[in-house]
């Protein structure tokens, strides 16, 4: 038997031929080369149930938690890019267990991508010509290629992988975010920001918690709604503990939240996402105050850092209908922010942060403000419960289980409320619970693991020859400035602060990319100019997806290949019953040779996905926008589907949102609230070595308040076969 990298006891999870799902405790034997379980545990030649070989176009897909036969369990699915449909899921009833296993399997995975580096593999790269086919002309390798300087690797948390993966997607009917949202959400203002201190100030102290208040740019605010709030609290506990308690709706809840009174599954979307009924506990004048209960989606992730973020919204939903005898309230964002701290004494800890801003409804809150802001005090106070459910348990004992939602809908409640978890979960997701209801984070969560440093560092005074040569030429071109009055896309350009759905350039100094020391010291520095120009961004729909935007007539890609200058086009493709399609054209005169840009132009798809690196921030947006998306690095190949198409004056990057659970999770967020967002993305080609250091960035761009209905239907040329 070959070296064992790890090995252990699983659930076998899967579904039958008959489709009920079934789950066995399998062994599973993690070598260089091959994953398989066994019936037992192997004994010598003995012939494994599944096998599946190990290399590097295979990804770890994070299927979350799943509920099934009365246990949660923590999925997780390994595949092979070239072939799918051969997979091995394995799940587990503990979700430590399950993170050892996805990087153990991820770092062997690595391993075989650096040993082909090592081998002197070449990269190739595809030509496009004008006779091609209606297929997609270069395969979307999703390698995850990990190239990063060893120095990243020693910064990342010990048990935590760096490679990020990605879910199924969206089914293919029933996620429709094109439909209309409440208006209500459209009204959230722009300018709350999550978890920033400069955004928040202290309210008051009580039960040990700082209980802040946000800061609006508004003086007005309808009387209904309420200012966001967050209590703040350090719990002696590990994340993990914590986030198994929050998400429990058992009677354990009973313990630490005093505004708990039911609960109740109404929908299992993903294994992120799920739609709950929920009836709160007030204690203000219950006996005059009707009850409230809500329904809300929520959804949580782990993020790189092992800290834990759960988002709440409320939604409605047609298998959760107003209940009698409540008031239904309105959650317009809220969650928690579990993150770790040092341990003190031996026992870890960790800091809890609860925000919500919630509507109650009724006639009291417009006459007596005072009962929003007790009720809202009332449920913020759970981090306190928290901090004492742990504090007086007198073992630590391993992390728990990962919970079960039980259906504890009261007896009061209606017949309809007491099916909403039988009608829900065996029938498929609907249409309207992936409408609105799929809250995540693009790219924070894919991280390459780059952390910000608070002070920058000095840069080398020399650098190799071929690198000087290179900075030389750059700056060379930079002196010449192309002429952007030729360029037009349908989406205009307003560089004013308040402008609405337009787009513009933001300064590339906002971002920070890693510095020439960064090998050494992790140092990042400003980014400075951008080495391509945007000249134009077009906005499109169309009923399918649009794929070769830049073979398009009288495109800013034609315009700039007639002039003799070179483009690189990044299509965002956004899926749903009208597909969206938002289209950046950056152009420069030519490409440096043996710069790292030339090189990832002219490499294959499998350097590409794992250099390829955005930079995001929400500059304006409500508090669940911001915590979605977030503001860290990432590699987009290991984010989504990148179909990369070279031409001769123009490399096309096509990249498939929709692919990725997680992706299309937060575009459900940001596509019904674009209106009122501002939100800037840097571009990228990632640097690994000392020779490619520092980084610069290809460019940026900011997106403002863009409204759906300005796009159009392109006119696209056939692609002769």
């Amino acid at each position: 038997m070959s070296k064992v990298v790890y090995e252990g006891w699983m659930v076998r999870y899967g579904r039958g031929k008959i489709g009920r799902s079934y789950i066995h405790m399998r062994y599973f034997l993690l070598e260089p080369r091959l994953l398989a379980y066994y019936k037992r545990k192997p004994q010598d030649n003995q012939v494994p149930i599944k096998t599946l070989l190990i290399d590097g176009n295979c990804r770890v897909e994070d299927q979350g938690l799943k509920n099934q036969h009365g246990h949660m369990v923590y999925v997780l699915s390994v595949y092979n890019m070239k072939e799918k449909h051969h997979r091995i899921t394995m799940a587990a009833f503990n979700i430590q267990e399950a993170l050892i296993w996805k990087e153990k399997i991820e770092s062997v995975i690595d391993q075989h991508q650096e040993s082909q580096v090592a081998n002197g593999n070449k990269y190739t790269s595809f030509e496009c010509t004008s006779g091609m086919g209606n297929e997609r002309t270069a395969s979307s390798s999703d390698r995850e290629s990990q190239y990063s300087a060893q120095e990243d690797e020693d910064d990342a948390h010990p048990n935590l992988s760096r490679r990020t993966t990605i879910g199924k997607g969206p089914p293919e009917l029933g996620f429709d975010w094109t439909q209309e949202v409440d208006s209500e959400l459209s009204n959230q203002d722009n300018n709350n920001q999550a978890f920033s201190i400069k955004h928040w100030h202290l309210l008051q102290c009580q039960n040990g918690l700082r209980i802040l208040e946000e800061l609006l740019e508004v003086d007005y605010l309808p009387r209904s709604s309420s200012r966001a709030m967050k209590a703040v609290g350090v719990v002696e506990a590990s994340c993990e503990e914590i986030f198994g308690l929050i998400m429990s709706m058992d009677s354990t809840r009973f313990e630490w939240d005093s505004t708990f009174h039911s609960g109740s599954l109404v929908e299992e979307v993903d294994g992120h996402t799920a739609i709950l009924y929920h009836r709160l506990q007030l204690d203000w004048f219950s006996t005059f105050v009707w009850p409230r209960d809500l329904c809300y989606v929520r959804y949580w992730r782990r993020n790189d850092d092992g800290s834990y973020v759960v988002l709440f919204r409320s939604r409605e939903h047609l298998n959760c209908g107003p209940q009698p005898g409540c008031v239904r309230a309105h959650v317009e964002s809220g969650g928690f922010n579990i993150s770790p701290l040092q341990p003190r004494h031996g026992r870890p800890r960790t800091q809890v942060q609860h925000l919500m801003q919630i509507d109650l409804k009724g006639w009291l809150v417009g006459y007596f403000p005072s009962f929003q802001q007790h009720c809202l005090l009332q449920m913020l106070n759970s981090v306190a419960g928290l901090r004492e459910w742990f504090a007086q348990t007198d073992e630590r004992i391993p992390p728990p289980r990962i919970p079960v939602m039980v259906n504890m809908t009261s007896t009061s409640a209606s017949s309809k409320a007491r099916k909403l978890q039988d009608s829900s979960v065996n029938s498929g997701p609907s249409l309207e619970s992936l409408n609105s209801g799929r809250n995540s984070v693009m790219l924070d969560e894919y991280s390459d693991d780059d952390e910000e440093q608070g002070a920058d560092t000095e840069q080398e005074a020399c650098s190799t020859g071929l690198e000087s040569d290179i900075k030389k030429h750059v700056d060379e071109e930079q002196g010449e400035q192309i002429d952007l009055s030729c360029f037009t896309g349908n989406l205009r350009r307003d560089d004013r602060d308040k402008a609405r759905n337009c787009w513009s350039i933001p300064e590339g100094n906002n971002f920070k990319v890693r510095g020439k020391n960064f090998c050494y010291d992790k140092s990042k520095i400003p980014a400075g100019k951008h080495m391509m120009d945007l000249v134009a961004v077009d906005w499109f729909k169309e009923k399918k997806r649009i794929d070769h935007v830049a073979r398009r007539k009288g495109c800013a890609a034609q315009v700039a290949s007639e002039k003799g200058l070179f483009s690189v086009v990044i299509n965002f493709q956004l899926p749903g019953s009208t597909n969206y399609s938002m289209v950046f054209y950056f152009v420069t005169k030519e490409l440096v040779p043996g710069s790292l840009l030339q090189r990832f132009v002219d490499g294959d798809d499998e350097f590409r996905n794992s250099r390829l690196k955005t930079i995001t921030s929400v500059s304006k947006g409500s508090w669940i926008v911001r915590q979605s998306i977030g503001s860290n690095p990432s590699l987009l190949g290991k984010v989504v589907d990148c179909n990369y198409i070279r031409g001769p004056t123009y490399l096309e990057i096509d990249v498939d949102v929709g692919s990725s659970t997680v992706a299309s999770v937060v575009l459900g967020i940001v596509i019904g609230v674009m209106t009122t967002l501002e939100f800037d993305m840097a571009f990228l080609v990632q640097a690994n070595t000392t020779d490619e250091l520092p980084e610069e960035l290809i460019g940026a761009v900011r997106v403002s308040h863009i409204e759906l209905s300005s796009a159009i239907i392109p006119e696209l040329d056939p692609e002769t076969p």
